[in-house]
């Protein structure tokens, strides 16, 4: 069967095919990884060589010239000015990422069908930047930092062939997640949680069959769903001249279709990790003890479809890159002896929203989400105000909240996937913008209402 044919049959372009089949070619190239011999040298050659491999099937020679630029911009940072090193790298890097992003056009190009590096550069560029600034921070002194820049810190200049097996390391480019120099490192040197022990290595079989078939079944709902809820259908008389709630379940629908594919990406990107070996964080407490595989989950499926509130969200969905934005921008933007504030997340947002490109939607989506995230913490705070004794009220907060997230998330994602400024504004005018009244209103009214939480265990959870 011609690859056009395969193509056709589950409705993607041949591009984006040949790209599907080296993504799902990264989860056997990863299961391998452990037993290529030549010690650590090895291992770092074999990543090196079969991520370039990968990229060269999936977007051709150009996707690799491109990451050698991120590459080399963070490692001269790193070998000739370290005192600046992760301020140049995170200036220069994420500079050539927004320059592709212009160049290519890459939200375009998705929506056609097509695809290019541009989504595999976003990671790399995570990964060269937080790398810069771990060696940045191996200059400081370490009673100064705060507990993720001490276990994550570089004192030693990785060689550069460390440094490009990190990158491309069994796909993970692709699509993420995003992992540390530092775990690497140890993983491939067999260090800290990998160092061999009288206890038998946790065996990744069981575990990546569970993501597989989770990954076929995301990718299943997704095909189902997405010829039935195309985003064309916005521009079709029939949505526009539907009731207002018929409007709003569309939008629902069509967001929440969008995200199955996501699922399925970070699922084999799961698998991947989990083979590999990389995606093992540990053992856990209870007896027999089971391994843990949280460095390879990006995403909890059920913690976003039924999250309990916004301020959730970014725990459950693409949960290292909300990990590397926490750490890397919104921890350090805040000043010692100062809380954090509306600054901070909507810093974060910014940088998050130009990270994944220049797009008017892009924009107005990460926007929505600082003040979706900032209108869900009023009424977090109002429901910690509420005694244990007056279970309905508490009860109906929650609820609210649930509801809330609910309507706001779908209602924003909506901007993420159109795009383009005027249609994003004639979609949410369709539903008279009640997702970005509601944050504001919320907003407003949590700074008028200010309620005391009934008790210290509350103001800790806040």
């Amino acid at each position: 069967m011609e690859m056009e044919e395969m193509a056709s049959l589950i409705g993607v372009s041949v591009p984006v095919f040949r790209f599907l089949l080296c993504f799902v070619a990264s989860i056997p190239t990863s299961f391998f990884h452990r037993f290529v011999p030549g010690g650590a040298i090895g291992k770092h050659l074999y990543a090196a060589l079969t991520g370039a491999v990968l990229s060269y099937l999936s977007f051709g020679l150009s996707s690799n010239m491109h990451f050698l630029v991120s590459i080399i911009i963070s490692y001269g940072s790193m070998l000739f000015c370290r005192k600046r090193c992760g301020l140049i790298t995170f200036l220069l890097a994420m500079g050539y990422l927004i320059g592709c992003h212009v160049y290519y056009m890459s939200g375009d190009a998705w929506k056609e069908g097509g695809i290019d590096a541009t989504g595999s550069m976003m990671v790399i560029t995570l990964k060269v930047i937080s790398c810069a600034i771990n060696y940045n921070d191996g200059l400081l002194k370490e009673e100064n930092l705060r507990e993720s820049q001490k276990k994550n810190r570089l004192i030693k200049l990785p060689s550069f062939i460390e440094y490009v097996g990190y990158c491309l390391c069994c796909g993970s480019h692709f699509a993420g997640p995003v992992y540390e120099m530092k775990d690497y490192l140890d993983w491939t040197e067999r260090k800290g949680i990998w160092k061999k022990t009288k206890k038998p290595s946790p065996s990744p079989f069981g575990a990546t069959l569970k993501v597989v078939l989770q990954a076929a079944f995301c990718m299943a709902i997704y095909l189902y769903l997405v010829p039935r809820y195309p985003l064309s259908t916005f521009s079709d008389p029939i949505y526009k001249h539907s009731g207002f709630m018929d409007r709003l379940m569309y939008q629902y629908m069509c967001s929440f279709t969008a995200r199955w594919k996501y699922y399925f990406i970070w699922s084999v990107s799961e698998a991947s990790m989990i083979l590999s070996g990389l995606g093992f964080s540990g053992w856990t407490n209870y007896s027999p003890p089971t391994p843990r595989w949280a460095r390879a989950k990006n995403v909890d499926i059920l913690g976003v479809e039924f999250t309990k509130s916004s301020v959730e969200i970014p725990l459950a969905w693409n949960i290292h890159v909300s990990t590397w934005l926490r750490h890397y921008v919104y921890d350090r933007l805040v000043q010692k002896g100062k809380k954090p504030g509306f600054f901070q997340l909507l810093a974060t947002q910014t940088v998050s929203a130009v990270w994944h490109g220049l797009y008017p939607g892009y924009i107005i989506f990460f926007v929505q989400s600082a003040l979706m995230i900032s209108g869900s913490r009023a009424i977090y705070r109002w429901q910690c105000s509420v005694s244990s004794n007056k279970r309905v009220l508490k009860k109906l907060l929650m609820l609210s909240n649930f509801a809330y997230s609910v309507l706001v998330l779908n209602y924003s994602s909506l901007g993420f996937m159109i795009l383009g400024l005027n249609e994003t504004i004639k979609v949410y005018g369709s539903v008279y913008y009640v997702g970005s009244i509601a944050p504001v209103v919320l907003i407003i009214l949590g700074n008028i209402i200010r309620p005391k939480p009934s008790t210290s265990r509350a103001r800790k959870g806040q």
